[in-house]
């Protein structure tokens, strides 16, 4: 993969890194803020534990995209990288007809773009 491959895969990895802390480990704080309007005050409280939840498979989204970065073998390193990234694009697309139509561009839109990039380069 190309360095400008693996800086995309790299910027969606960090991405959901931000997520995993800001559901895991924020909810309640920066939560707020970055989910202002989309949920209502007095519910980021008894939704903390569900949050969480989420932020850990945030976590598993960018575990398996920082593999694809280290795996030596080229076949497989692209092959992890376009599992991965297809999971995110999914998963934020599901995201924005479910709870925010700006998940799309925040998580889905990005993803994409990277899964675009890895499957037609070589």
């Amino acid at each position: 993969m190309t360095l400008f491959t693996k800086l995309l895969i790299a910027i969606v990895a960090i991405e959901h890194l931000y997520i995993l802390w800001l559901e895991m480990f924020a909810w309640e704080t920066e939560g707020k803020k970055a989910f202002k309007g989309s949920l209502k005050e007095e519910l980021f409280a008894p939704t903390k534990v569900l949050a969480a939840n989420q932020g850990l498979y945030n976590g598993f989204l960018a575990a398996g995209l920082i593999w694809s970065l280290i795996i030596n073998n080229i076949e497989w390193s692209r092959n992890i990288a376009l599992f991965f990234l297809l999971c995110v694009a999914i998963a934020g697309v599901y995201g924005s007809l479910t709870a925010s139509k700006k998940i799309l561009y925040i998580q889905a839109l990005p993803a994409a773009i990277a899964l675009a990039v890895v499957y037609l380069t070589r």
